[in-house]
């Protein structure tokens, strides 16, 4: 493995991964230990246009719609990653997974369709390392109350979420060696820990 790795860090809505990637990035940043760190969607100006977009409460897409646009948004991101690519640890908060938990699994777009087109973007960028952020219903809709205003991806169902976070799972199956599954039902100073851990390891 690349000693800069691309690292994403993976989850529905609420559960933790923004706040993990927050932390790994402040303790690399403490290391003095270069990386940039992304989100999807956003990341550049265009992208955060598109995240606009996307998240309004006033917007109204179709599925399919939707899909475009979050590739559209990670195409603006792709000359940044590639302009890092094993130069610089690269963390992402969402990627290619998330465009296939939500947008096939949850909405049910071939999936066919979303890999050849992942596949066009990214070329011969790879995924090194992904944290799965896991958590139970009860959690999900505690956090979401918590939040001081709600996007439009904020406001699905339990039962969307559920498919999304399902099919995050059957993806992890397929790539065990370079997932992690963290619970976030559980104490966050634990899983802090445990994501730490595995982050030194990912780049000594």
């Amino acid at each position: 493995m690349s000693k800069k790795p691309i690292i994403v860090f993976e989850g529905i809505e609420g559960s933790g991964k923004s706040h993990h990637i927050s932390i790994v990035s402040k303790y690399l940043t403490k290391n003095k230990i270069d990386h940039i760190k992304i989100r999807e969607p956003g990341g550049n100006i265009n992208s955060e246009k598109i995240r606009k977009l996307i998240l309004n409460n006033k917007s109204n897409f179709n599925k399919n719609t939707d899909l475009l646009l979050y590739l559209a948004a990670r195409s603006e991101n792709i000359n940044i990653i590639k302009k890092n690519y094993k130069k610089k640890i690269i963390l992402i908060d969402r990627f290619i997974d998330s465009t296939l938990a939500y947008q096939h699994y949850g909405m049910g777009i071939d999936i066919n369709l979303i890999k050849s087109i992942n596949k066009f973007l990214l070329q011969n960028i790879k995924i090194n390392f992904t944290f799965l952020n896991l958590f139970n219903k009860k959690n999900l809709i505690l956090r979401l109350k918590k939040r001081k205003s709600l996007n439009r991806y904020d406001k699905f169902n339990t039962k969307f979420y559920n498919k999304v976070q399902r099919g995050f799972l059957k993806i992890s199956k397929m790539k065990k060696k370079s997932y992690q599954l963290i619970d976030s039902n559980s104490d966050i100073k634990l899983n802090e820990k445990l994501i730490l851990n595995r982050i030194d390891k990912l780049i000594q």
